[in-house]
C-alpha cells in the first residue's frame, strides 16, 4: 500500500472519528442516571461501569449527560428492574441473571452451566439470535437491554473446610448465582443469592457457610479469603458471564438515531474491555491469594460429573415450566452443535 493510501485512510478514520460528536452536537442533551450493580471500587465489573458512563459522555460529546451512581444511591440494587421498568430509574448496568424471580429464561442470556466460553458465547448472542430474544423478553416490561459487559470464567467458589465427598455439600449454607444454584440445591446445599457488598458479613458471621461470587481479582477485592481459605476451581457454573445495560423503554426512545448508536458504542466498548482486563488480572490475583494461605483446589471428575448430571435435569425442568427458557435453551444449544464443528478442530486441546 502506497502513501496515498494511506492518507486517505487517515483522512477517512478522522472523518469517521469526528462524525459522532459533530452530529451529538446537534442532539438535545439528555441527561441519563445509570446505576451500577457493582460498586466502583470492585475490582473489574466497578471499573468498567465507570468506564461506561464515562465513555457515552466523551463520545457523545457531552449531549449524554451520562451520571454514574454507585448500588442503592437511588434504588436497592434488588429493585433496579422495577425501578427502569417503571421509569424511576433511567438505566441499570447488572446481568440478566439477577431477574430469574420475574422469568428464570433471564439467566441463559447471562451464564450456564458447563456453557459456552467468550468467543462461542459471543457469537451466539450477537449473531445467533441471543441478544434479540433478550430484547424481546425485557420488552414484556417495558426495558430495552444492550449488551454491555462480559467477563471470563469464574472461581467455583470459597468454603471453610475442604469439600472431600459429595456427603459434604449436603447441609451448606451458600451464596450461590443463577442456574448454578438450581444445581448446589440438587446437591443437598441450601442457595440464597446476595449483592457483593452483602457477602462477607454472612460469610463472617457465619449466615452462609460457603460462597461463589466472581473470579480471583474480584473475589480478592471482597476479602473472602479471610474467613474462607479453599478456593475451588474450575467455576464450571459460569464459564463466562454477560452482563447489560437495562434502560426504560421511553427513555430509550427519546435518545436520538445518533445517541442511540453512540450508547450502543459505549457498550461495545465497555464489553471489550471486560474481556481483556478479566484475563489480564487473575495471575496476579491468583498470586497474592496463594501469598495469603488460600488452597487452591480442583473438582475432580466424580464432582464434576455430579454437577453435570444434576445441571442436565435442571435443564429439563426448567424448560418445562418456562416456555422463554425453552425458547433460549434451544437456540443455544442448536447453536452449540454446530459452532462444535469449529471448537473441535480449530483450537488446541492439551
Amino acid at each position: 500500500m502506497g502513501f496515498g493510501r494511506y492518507a486517505a485512510c487517515a483522512v477517512l478514520a478522522a472523518a469517521v472519528a469526528t462524525a459522532p460528536l459533530a452530529a451529538g452536537a446537534q442532539d438535545k442533551k439528555v441527561r441519563f442516571n445509570v446505576q451500577s450493580s457493582f460498586a466502583s471500587s470492585l475490582q473489574i465489573l466497578g471499573p468498567n461501569a465507570k468506564h461506561l458512563v464515562d465513555t457515552m459522555k466523551t463520545i457523545s460529546g457531552g449531549s449524554i449527560d451520562a451520571r454514574f451512581f454507585e448500588p442503592g444511591a437511588m434504588v436497592p440494587p434488588g429493585q433496579a428492574f422495577d425501578a427502569v421498568a417503571s421509569g424511576s430509574l433511567d438505566a441499570a448496568w447488572a446481568t440478566p441473571g439477577y431477574w430469574t424471580g420475574k422469568d428464570i429464561a433471564f439467566a441463559v442470556y447471562s451464564t450456564v452451566p458447563f456453557g459456552p466460553d467468550t468467543g462461542e458465547y459471543m457469537a451466539w448472542m450477537k449473531f445467533g439470535g441471543g441478544e434479540k430474544m433478550l430484547q424481546e423478553l425485557y420488552a414484556k416490561y417495558g426495558i430495552h437491554s444492550l449488551i454491555c459487559h462480559v467477563i471470563a470464567p469464574e472461581a467455583s467458589g470459597w468454603f471453610r473446610s475442604e469439600i472431600k465427598t459429595l456427603e459434604d455439600l449436603k447441609g451448606l449454607k451458600m451464596r450461590f448465582f443463577g442456574l448454578g444454584a438450581n444445581v448446589m440445591q440438587k446437591l443437598g446445599v441450601a442457595t440464597q443469592l446476595l449483592q457483593a457488598g452483602e457477602i462477607f458479613q454472612a460469610l463472617q458471621l457465619g449466615t452462609i457457610d460457603a460462597t461463589e461470587f466472581s473470579m480471583p481479582a474480584m473475589d480478592l477485592s471482597l476479602g473472602f479469603y479471610q474467613v474462607a481459605k479453599y478456593y475451588y476451581f474450575p467455576g464450571w457454573h459460569q464459564q463466562s458471564t454477560f452482563g447489560d445495560l437495562i434502560i426504560n423503554k421511553a427513555k430509550w426512545d427519546s435518545f436520538s438515531a445518533t445517541q442511540k448508536a453512540q450508547i450502543q458504542a459505549a457498550c461495545d466498548s465497555t464489553t471489550l474491555r471486560g474481556i481483556g482486563l478479566s484475563e489480564y488480572a487473575q495471575g496476579q490475583a491468583m498470586q497474592e491469594l496463594k501469598a495469603k494461605g488460600v488452597n487452591f483446589m480442583t473438582w475432580n471428575k466424580e464432582f464434576l460429573d455430579a454437577y453435570r448430571k444434576a445441571w442436565q435435569e435442571v435443564a429439563k425442568e426448567q424448560a418445562d415450566k418456562s416456555p422463554e427458557f425453552k425458547k433460549a435453551w434451544d437456540s443455544l444449544n442448536s447453536f452449540r452443535q454446530t459452532y462444535s464443528l469449529w471448537r473441535e478442530r480449530g483450537y488446541l486441546r492439551d
